[in-house]
Order: structure tokens, then C-alpha cells, then sequence
């Protein structure tokens, strides 16, 4: 049996019950609420011959870099794989195939083939739209989107969700004004879209709106926290703006409470409390604790070795809590990873081995080694995926260890970069004054 959805796409052995529990899984995958996984698995059990329901389940699991996951996103490829479909569809299950195998670009470049073709297909731009995201690729963030806005109407369901990655990808590009436009409109449409909050917020960070960020974050917190598995990462940019502005206190309050407060397992929250943390570190701020109790939950992943930006957040726990053996376990496993034919054996090899290495670097004070490891990556470093926002940390590590090392030539340049990029920020302000100090000492 075959039904079209709201959007006149054919769905393969879908049931009225079954496309109805696919369509709600969609909704919260796009608003980033609810239980996704468990609408799926409704439509999975309402009927099993259910090509895209099989699909978006493992999507959903392939995009969880977490290695246990990519397992399901196995099994879910290899229900779909014999059952009947459209070419769309059976695009679909390559594009799964190759996310599940760990081959991100292909999967990618199967998507945008699939919204060239149907554009108002929303799984296949949000699946694309958060592949371009874990490799990085900004241009596509904008593009893969901006192609299929033209065919979109605003009475159309989940058009929140295209302004929203639309958005998003304007804004890595640089496009503040239009990304924040974009943003703001998605967010009038439906308050409950996270990916849009976010989208917004990661303007306001890269123009140095610290309290109009804050703001924006505090007007309407229980539409993007209510229900919703982004909100930990939305916390996290409430927390980057606080700290630009030297608030410690207001860090380790959010912190202690909806960033890490359930001390939750999952890899992507985890990434986010360690990379919190580290930018304290890096003033040399005593979290007490707190690197232990992270460090301890990063420690059963330490020899994953399926993404390296993962890696690199893992090391920050390992060194902030002094632990060494999970350290080289860790460093094992990128080792091990490099020797493999997918992608994250470019991301490890090209951006993750070498940053790792010098986060461990940080944390033994060879700080002259730091700089040596970070400045060839540091142009390159998209190449592992992460927004400019969260890889601004590497910018962060290498000014603290131009300074500790004394060099006060580089430390003068690198501070006179980021005030150029960042003039209204005070953290650039500090490390510019500091710059000066180092020079005059």
C-alpha cells in the first residue's frame, strides 16, 4: 500500500495510522520536542512494510554520533533496504546506508539530490541540514536549504523549520542581518522551534550582543525548554554569553543546573558541559568537581573512536579531572580510527588527532606545543564539523598559550585578529590588555 502525505510524496507501505505517527515524528524532529523515536517506532508497528519509517529511525540514530547508535541506524537500513519504493525512497535508504556506514559526504550529496528533485521533502533538507552541520560544511548549511525555500508556502506545515535552517546557515556563512531575520520569523511562526532559538542566539554570539543574547534567551525560556531535547544546548549558548562577559557565577549556576545538572550520558550534552568548562579552564578558573563527575561519563566512550570532535571534547574532561588512562585510550583509538576508509578518518587525521593532542598538551603546560599543533589546523578546523561558535574554542586555546608561552609577538597578533573580528566583546578586550602586559614585560 501507498499514500502521499500533505505534500503529495509517496510513502510505501504506509497506513493512514502509520503516516499520521511519521508525520508527528517529523513535527518533533523539526521543533527538536517530544519523543520522535517513539511516534517512529509507532508507525513501525503499525505497519512494518513502512519504508521511510524504518528511514527516519535510523536517521535519527545516525545522527546521534554515538557508536552504540550508528548499530541501530545499521539494523534500521537493513529493514529498509528489501522492501518496495520510489526512486526517492530508495535514495533515501543509500543516503541512510552510507550515514550508518560512517560515509557523511556521500549521504550528503545524496540528500541534496533528493530536495533538487523534491523540495518539499522536509526529512531529506533536515537530515541534510544536520549532516552539513557534523562535517562542517557551511555553504551547504545556507544552500541546501535556499534551494528549496522558493517551492515552500508559509501555510505549509514545518515551514518554521526551513526559516530556521535557513537561518542558521545564513548565519555561518556571515549573513547576520538576513540569519537573524529568518530566525526571528521562524520563532514568530512556532515558539517551540529550538533549532531557530538557536540559530539566533549564534548571531547575537558572533556580533558580541552578549545582553541582547541574553535577553533573547531569557524572554521565552519554557517554549524552547519545555519538552525538548535541544535545550541543553541552547542553555549552552545562554552560558557563552555570561561568559564573554567575565560572569563565572552565572556559568557554573547553569552549569550545575539544565546544562549538566542530570549529569546526562549522551554524547552530544556531554559536549557541550565539557566545552563550557573548558573555556574556564582556560582562565584558570577552579571548577572543583565538576571535571571529575563529567570525565567519568565521557570515560566509557573513550575508545569509541567514531567522531572526532567527540574526541577532542572527551579529552577536555580526561585533562580537566587529571586522568590519564582514559587519556591514552582515547588517543589509542584516534590512532586506530585514522587507519579507517570513512570519513571520521579525515576528521581525526586532518582536525580532531592534532587538536586532542594539544588539548592534552594545555593541560601538562607545554604551551609552546599547543601553538605548534593548533596553528596549521585552525583554518582547516571546519573540516570536523561544529559550528563557528563551538570551534571557537580553538581560537580561545591557542591565544591562552601564545600568552603562557611568553610569545608576546603572536600573542600581540592573534589578540589584534580577534578584537578586529570581535571589537565589542570583552573577552577580546581582556586578552588584549593582557597581549599589551606580555609585550611590555
Amino acid at each position: 500500500m501507498a499514500l502521499k502525505d500533505a505534500f503529495g510524496l509517496t510513502h510505501s507501505g504506509a497506513t493512514e495510522a502509520g503516516l499520521s505517527s511519521y508525520a508527528r515524528a517529523v513535527r518533533e524532529l523539526q521543533c527538536f520536542i517530544g519523543d520522535p523515536v517513539g511516534s517512529i517506532d509507532s508507525a513501525i508497528a503499525d505497519e512494518p512494510s513502512f519504508v521511510m519509517a524504518h528511514v527516519f529511525k535510523g536517521y535519527l540514530f545516525g545522527l546521534a554520533t554515538e557508536r552504540e547508535a550508528t548499530a541501530i541506524a545499521q539494523t534500521c537500513h537493513a529493514a529498509a533496504l528489501p522492501l518496495a519504493g520510489t526512486a526517492r525512497e530508495r535514495a533515501h535508504v543509500a543516503a541512510l546506508g552510507h550515514l550508518a556506514s560512517g560515509r557523511w559526504h556521500d549521504a550528503a550529496r545524496i540528500l541534496e539530490d533528493v530536495a533538487i528533485d523534491n523540495p518539499l521533502d522536509a526529512v531529506a533538507l533536515q537530515v541534510g541540514h544536520q549532516i552539513d552541520f557534523f562535517i562542517g560544511n557551511a555553504r551547504m548549511l545556507r544552500d541546501r536549504i535556499g534551494r528549496a525555500l522558493p517551492a515552500w508556502e508559509k501555510d505549509m506545515p514545518g515551514y518554521h523549520a526551513v526559516l530556521g535552517m535557513q537561518a542558521f546557515g545564513l548565519e555561518e556563512m556571515g549573513d547576520y542581518a538576513r540569519a537573524e531575520a529568518f530566525g526571528r520569523q521562524a520563532i514568530e511562526i512556532e515558539p517551540r522551534d529550538g533549532w531557530a532559538q538557536h540559530a539566533v542566539a549564534h548571531v547575537m554570539e558572533m556580533q558580541s550582543r552578549q545582553r541582547e543574547g541574553i535577553a533573547w534567551m531569557r524572554a521565552n525560556p519554557e517554549a524552547w525548554t519545555k519538552d525538548s531535547f535541544l535545550k541543553i544546548h541552547n542553555w549552552w549558548h545562554l552560558a557563552l554569553f555570561h561568559y564573554d562577559l567575565g560572569e563565572t557565577n552565572e556559568v557554573l549556576q547553569l552549569y550545575d543546573g539544565p546544562i549538566y545538572g542530570d549529569r546526562s550520558t549522551l554524547a552530544l550534552n556531554m559536549v557541550d558541559a565539557s566545552a563550557i568548562l573548558w573555556r574556564l579552564y582556560l582562565h584558570g578558573i577552579d571548577v572543583g568537581d565538576r571535571w571529575a563527575a563529567l570525565a567519568a561519563n565521557w570515560a566509557p566512550k573513550a575508545a569509541a573512536g567514531n567522531y572526532a570532535f567527540n574526541d577532542a571534547h572527551a579529552m577536555m574532561a580526561f585533562v580537566g579531572a587529571g586522568l590519564h588512562a582514559p587519556a591514552q585510550t582515547l588517543l589509542e583509538a584516534q590512532r586506530e580510527a585514522m587507519r579507517g576508509d570513512d570519513d571520521n578518518a579525515a576528521f581525526t587525521r586532518d582536525v580532531g588527532h592534532p587538536l586532542t593532542l594539544a588539548i592534552k598538551a594545555f593541560g601538562e603546560g607545554n604551551y609552546g606545543e599547543v601553538v605548534r599543533l593548533i596553528r596549521p589546523i585552525r583554518w582547516i578546523a571546519h573540516r570536523f564539523g561544529g559550528s563557528h561558535a563551538q570551534r571557537d574554542v580553538i581560537d580561545l586555546m591557542l591565544i591562552e598559550a601564545a600568552l603562557r608561552a611568553g610569545d608576546s609577538a603572536l600573542a600581540r597578533a592573534l589578540t589584534a585578529e580577534r578584537q578586529l573580528a570581535r571589537p565589542d566583546s570583552p573577552l577580546s578586550a581582556l586578552f588584549s590588555r593582557r597581549a599589551a602586559d606580555l609585550s611590555e614585560n
